[in-house]
C-alpha cells in the first residue's frame, strides 16, 4: 500500500519522522504503518468529540499512560496546531526519559499547547499541576488497573468524554482465581472460568463489562466497539463514554449484582458507583 493512503494530507512529516513512524527518507515499514493506522483510526473517533467541545470553548485533554505520546502529538498536529483557542493537551507518563523527550519534541515543533508530566495515573488525581476539570480523558493501552485509575481521574475531573483502549486486565482474573474454589461449589455457570486460560480471558471481558457499568452508574452513555481489525492489534476494544447525566440506579444495581454473582465483592472499591 502506498504511503500516501496512510498519511493524512495535513499531517506533519517532520513529526512522523520524530515519532519514528516514518524513516528518515519518509518511508513506512510494516510495523510503523500498523502504529500509524491505529492512532489515526482512534483520532477518527475522537475528532467529533473535540469538535463538540470546541463549539463552546477550547479543549482540555488529558492522555494517561502517554508513553511516547503518539496519540497526543498526532491529535495536536491534526486538530490544534493552527488554532488560536485555549486548547491544551496534557500527557501523563511515569518514565522520566519519555517525558523529557516529549517536552523536547513539543518545543522543537513549536506546539505550545502541550504539557508532559511525570506522574502515575493515580498520582495525577491529586496533582495541582492539572486543572480542576477537563473535557476529554484518553487512556490508550494503559495496562491493568491504570485504566481504572484513568476512569477515577475522569470522574473526579468531571470529564465530558472518556476514551479507553484497555490493556492487560489481570486484577479481576486474579480475584476470580482466588475465589474459584469457593464459588465453583455453588453454581454450575462458574465452569466458564474453571480452567486457567478461561479465567484469564473471562476476567479480561468481565473487567471491561464492569467498567462500562461503572461509567453508566455515573451518568455516562457508553459505546463499545473495535478500534481496528484483529490483524492490527489484539487489544482493540474501544470504550467511549459521553456524559449525559443519565439515570444511575439500574447500572449501579447491575454492577453490584455482577460483583456478587462472580464472588468479587471485595472489588467494590475498585468499581465504585458514587464519589
Amino acid at each position: 500500500m502506498s504511503e500516501k493512503h496512510d498519511i493524512k494530507p495535513d499531517q506533519s512529516i517532520e513529526l512522523l519522522k520524530e515519532l519514528h513512524i516514518l524513516t528518515r527518507d519518509g518511508k513506512l515499514n510494516q510495523d510503523s504503518r500498523r502504529k500509524l493506522k491505529q492512532v489515526n483510526h482512534l483520532c477518527q473517533f475522537i475528532e467529533p468529540l473535540l469538535n463538540e467541545v470546541r463549539q463552546n470553548h477550547g479543549v482540555t485533554l488529558v492522555d494517561h499512560g502517554a508513553g511516547k505520546s503518539y496519540l497526543g502529538f498526532i491529535l495536536y498536529d491534526l486538530f490544534f496546531k493552527n488554532s488560536n483557542d485555549s486548547s491544551h493537551i496534557f500527557g501523563i507518563e511515569t518514565r522520566d526519559e519519555l517525558v523529557e523527550k516529549s517536552k523536547d519534541l513539543a518545543r522543537r515543533l513549536e506546539f505550545p499547547g502541550m504539557s508532559f508530566l511525570k506522574l502515575s495515573v493515580a498520582d495525577s488525581i491529586e496533582s495541582d499541576l492539572l486543572p480542576a476539570t477537563v473535557d476529554v480523558v484518553t487512556a490508550l493501552h494503559a495496562c491493568d488497573t491504570a485504566t481504572d485509575d484513568a476512569i477515577r481521574f475522569a470522574l473526579l475531573k468531571k470529564a465530558r468524554f472518556i476514551v479507553l483502549v484497555p490493556c492487560c486486565q489481570a486484577e479481576v482474573a486474579a480475584h476470580l482465581r482466588k475465589n474459584k474454589g469457593q464459588v465453583l461449589a455453588k453454581q454450575a455457570f462458574t465452569e466458564i472460568w474453571r480452567h486457567p486460560l478461561h479465567t484469564r480471558e473471562f476476567g479480561s471481558m468481565v473487567t471491561n463489562v464492569l467498567r462500562c457499568l461503572q461509567l453508566e452508574a455515573h451518568g455516562y452513555q457508553v459505546n463499545v466497539t473495535e478500534l481496528v481489525g484483529w490483524e492490527h492489534s489484539m487489544k482493540n476494544e474501544l470504550i467511549i463514554a459521553r456524559y449525559m447525566d443519565l439515570p444511575r440506579r439500574r447500572p449501579a444495581d447491575r454492577l453490584k449484582e455482577v460483583l456478587q454473582t462472580l464472588g468479587l465483592e471485595d472489588m467494590n472499591q475498585r468499581f465504585f458507583t458514587s464519589l
